[in-house]
């Protein structure tokens, strides 16, 4: 085999083997590396490769952008497929992204995610896998890290409520609730990453990947492990603001409804959370109440296996664009940029539990769901 065997290169993405390693390299920096059909494809294709070749030993997924990791999945296209009718182009993204997703998560050798910059929507999808695979999740310095999808009238997808419902505390719920963004202490802490770096010596590290000899793809987790371990992330995880705010976070989101979480943040004026409670209640006025409902509901139903998670992931986004408020979220955010949607629901107190049900509905009968077939 040559030092570096490419499989592909789409211009968006490009797929090679170099010194038994699998690199898939993001290549789209103009829409900070949004994931498109083709590019969630060609990495398909490259982890099916790789899967039974004894000359490929681990998976590295990084970005060749400083800004950006992965920004997400490619809205204005899905916005697109919405506005001329095109539903099989939107459900033929969604389905072929949770398929990445799943086979990432249960990928049979070491996955490991470099996620500098931005890493949000999608980009969790193509990442956060890694800790399942005996890989690793490595954050820097510039990363900003985020499900803020129900800033657009969407839901944490891609599998994102599966780990988000295995953080400490409440810490899951708030961040689907809510869509803010985490830096790398943060996700360190919350248990969504598990080693740092700092930017500058990325590069470095991946030219170590390049030349080390590595005899098991355990061997290369054990070198990526061994060159984070000199780099110390600021503020540690224990100081981070989602460890400063958890005991916060906590009694607030662990109740059992958006309503009564709404509430409960609204009577902490003149106590000693009444300044951040304060900030996280304009947050919420901001976001699609019934996205916010069906977001807390994706996490409290994420106890299961990941194939659940997605198959359910896959009804949502059904749901979403035939009765929920993504395509005005996606209208107001993006394409007109006039911050001022009209959402289904003016107040979070006016979605029902019915309404929420409503959009856990299946479009599919169970043996003809497009996603059967997984499993774990």
């Amino acid at each position: 085999m040559s030092t570096a065997e490419t499989l592909a290169s789409s211009g968006e993405v490009s797929t090679y083997i170099a010194n038994h390693i699998g690199f898939i390299e993001l290549e789209r920096p103009k829409a900070l590396n949004a994931l498109s059909t083709g590019m969630i494809r060609a990495m398909h294709a490259a982890l099916d490769t790789w899967r039974e070749d004894p000359g490929v030993l681990a998976v590295v997924v990084c970005s060749q952008h400083p800004r950006a990791f992965c920004a997400g999945g490619d809205i204005r296209f899905l916005y697109e497929t919405f506005q001329r009718g095109d539903e099989a182009a939107r459900d033929t993204f969604f389905i072929e992204e949770y398929r990445l997703n799943h086979a990432i998560f249960t990928y049979p050798k070491p996955y490991i995610a470099l996620m500098n910059g931005v890493v949000m929507g999608g980009g969790m999808g193509i990442s956060q896998g890694a800790h399942r695979t005996g890989g690793l999740r490595v954050v820097t310095n510039s990363t900003r890290l985020a499900m803020p999808e129900t800033r657009i009238g969407l839901f944490p997808d891609v599998g994102a409520g599966w780990f988000l419902a295995r953080t400490p505390g409440a810490l899951g719920r708030y961040l689907a609730v809510t869509g803010e963004t985490i830096a790398a202490a943060d996700a360190l802490y919350a248990g969504l990453a598990d080693a740092y770096i700092d930017d500058a010596a990325l590069p470095a590290l991946v030219d170590t990947l390049r030349s080390e000899v590595f005899e098991r793809g355990a061997d290369a987790v054990a070198c990526v492990e061994h060159e984070t371990a000199a780099h110390k992330v600021v503020p540690t995880p224990d100081t981070s603001p989602l460890a400063d705010t958890r005991a916060f976070i906590d009694r607030h989101f662990a109740l059992p409804d958006v309503t009564q979480i709404l509430a409960s943040l609204e009577a902490e004026s003149g106590c000693e959370a009444a300044e951040w409670a304060e900030q996280i209640v304009g947050v919420m006025r901001e976001r699609s109440p019934l996205s916010m409902a069906v977001s807390l509901e994706v996490v409290t139903r994420a106890e299961g296996a990941m194939a659940e998670v997605l198959r359910r992931d896959l009804d949502l986004t059904r749901t979403s664009f035939a009765h929920g408020d993504v395509v005005e979220g996606i209208r107001a955010r993006i394409i007109d940029k006039d911050n001022a949607p009209r959402w289904r629901f003016a107040r979070i107190e006016d979605v029902r539990a019915a309404d929420v049900a409503q959009m856990f509905e299946s479009p599919w009968p169970a043996a003809e769901h497009p996603l059967a077939d997984l499993q774990g």
